[in-house]
């Protein structure tokens, strides 16, 4: 089983901004398709950002498209995800996930979906209130 262990979660006040980790140690990063999922009680998991590292293509939710940046470095086997203007709505656990490469057109019709991802990490809280 592939280990991802993410990190940056807390406290932060609405319009702020957080960075979130995803460090992937085993992984040969460009064979994946990873994956920025977060769930608050009684909802289901959402996927907000992902990357298919092949072509470094990314896809972000409607919800955070313009706030949220998917990022990469290759020699520290880690994934980043740069959140900003965050708001209240924000709050849930962040889960990082990777899944196999997938080709062009499923990444595009269904990046986002859980289903493609087979690995998942533990979760990092992030709480926007002021």
């Amino acid at each position: 089983q592939l280990q991802l262990v993410e990190s940056g979660g807390g406290l932060v006040q609405p319009g702020g901004s957080l960075r979130l980790s995803c460090v992937a140690p085993k992984l040969t990063l460009d064979w994946y398709i990873i994956g920025w999922f977060r769930q608050t009680p009684g909802k289901e998991r959402e996927g907000v950002a992902g990357m298919r590292m092949r072509t470094s293509n990314t896809k972000y939710a409607d919800s955070v498209r313009g706030r949220f940046t998917i990022s990469r470095d290759n020699a520290k086997k880690t994934v980043y995800l740069q959140m900003d203007s965050l708001t209240p709505e924000d709050t849930a656990i962040y889960y990082c996930a990777a899944g196999i490469g997938v080709g062009r057109d499923t990444w595009f019709n269904n990046g986002l979906e859980a289903s493609l991802y087979s690995d998942w990490g533990q979760g990092t809280q992030v709480t926007v209130s002021s």
